[in-house]
């Protein structure tokens, strides 16, 4: 069916765009404290991500959204092989920067780079391309599935070779998801369910600290000021913020309490700001979205326009879910920030550029 220029999709937009603001709003008290103490100044990380974060959000949402999406499945090969040099880069020391026990960064300065956030993207461009190109194979397990995996495996080789385990397992969560969606058979796809926890247990038998994490998860009250401090801490800011919380910038836990409270921790901050209301509000606009972006890709006028909204439908829903999760108990710790919220520029650039994309597919649609 042909297809024609179309405004895009506002209300998809419009949605983000309301997250993207209440994101800068809850940052901007959750990190005052760890701001002033170490900058000297309360707005010091909310300064930061709009510099860049925000900035180069924008500008690349701005650009993606008028290029023809079909530009991307023409640099889909070149784009993955960026990924991968980025990700082997990484790796090299005196270039790539360790935080947290893994060497996952490039640092400049004030200016630091995460290339695995890029991965995320990458990899849905290229898997959209591929599964596109192979649309008459995917039910194969020679021609199909089994390369679909190797694919997955190299990018995810060197994830574990940093180690980013937390972006290992949600990269896998949203591939098999787009693979589900894909129509890959799904005894090809328990396989290699049952393949990915094998792994998960060799991993966690060669390093004790994510035997550790796991058992934290399970027991949280057996080391209440060691491994399950954490969850424990994040517990007790989203229990006392009760129904409407304990009021904006009134955080007890920001007062370094809770760890990691402008990353991965930030939502039990805002659950102890603003309360349960405001965090339900918060789960239903991302459910909004993606349910706008599932719209979009019932509409899309091709396959990989279609495959490329599902996978990061897929991305920006697994990864906000595991982390509202981890917090609530319901997953175990992972380390990733909640889109559009937590600080850092690299993801909030990428997922603006993600954004982009598919405004400029929703402008296409059948």
């Amino acid at each position: 069916m042909k297809t024609h220029a179309n405004p895009p999709d506002y209300v998809f937009l419009s949605l983000v765009g309301a997250l993207g603001v209440f994101g800068l709003i809850v940052l901007a008290s959750a990190s005052s404290v760890f701001s002033f103490e170490k900058f000297g100044s309360s707005f010091y990380a909310v300064k930061h991500q709009l510099i860049f974060g925000v900035a180069p959000g924008v500008i690349l949402f701005l650009i993606a959204s008028r290029v023809p999406y079909q530009f991307w499945r023409s640099v889909a090969v070149p784009f993955f092989i960026l990924v991968l040099l980025l990700l082997i880069l990484v790796l090299i020391p005196g270039i790539g920067s360790t935080f947290g026990g893994s060497r996952s960064w490039f640092t400049v300065g004030s200016f630091s780079f995460q290339p695995a956030e890029v991965a995320k993207l990458g990899l849905l461009v290229y898997l959209a391309a591929w599964l596109e190109s192979r649309a008459s194979v995917l039910r194969d397990l020679r021609s199909g599935f089994i390369p679909f995996v190797g694919v997955v495996a190299l990018l995810g080789l060197l994830l574990m070779l940093q180690p980013d385990l937390g972006t290992l397992g949600m990269i896998v969560a949203m591939v098999f998801f787009l693979a589900f969606a894909a129509g890959f058979r799904m005894t090809h796809l328990i396989s290699a369910v049952v393949g990915a926890f094998v792994l998960l247990a060799a991993l966690i038998k060669v390093a004790p600290y994510r035997a550790a994490r796991l058992t934290s998860f399970i027991h949280p009250e057996l080391d209440p000021q060691g491994i399950g401090y954490h969850i424990n801490q994040a517990l007790l800011a989203v229990g006392s913020g009760g129904l409407f919380g304990v009021g904006f910038g009134h955080s007890r836990q920001k007062f370094r309490y809770l760890p990691e409270v402008t990353g991965d921790s930030i939502f039990p901050i805002l659950a102890e700001e603003l309360g349960f209301v405001i965090s339900a509000g918060l789960i239903i606009l991302i459910l909004a979205i993606l349910s706008r972006m599932f719209r979009i890709a019932r509409d899309a006028p091709d396959d990989f326009s279609r495959f490329l909204v599902i996978g990061i439908a897929g991305w920006f829903g697994i990864q906000s879910f595991i982390n509202i999760g981890a917090m609530l108990g319901i997953f175990p710790l992972t380390g990733l920030p909640l889109p559009f919220v937590s600080y850092g520029g690299t993801a909030l650039a990428v997922e603006g550029l993600a954004v982009g994309i598919v405004g400029s597919i929703s402008r296409h649609a059948k």
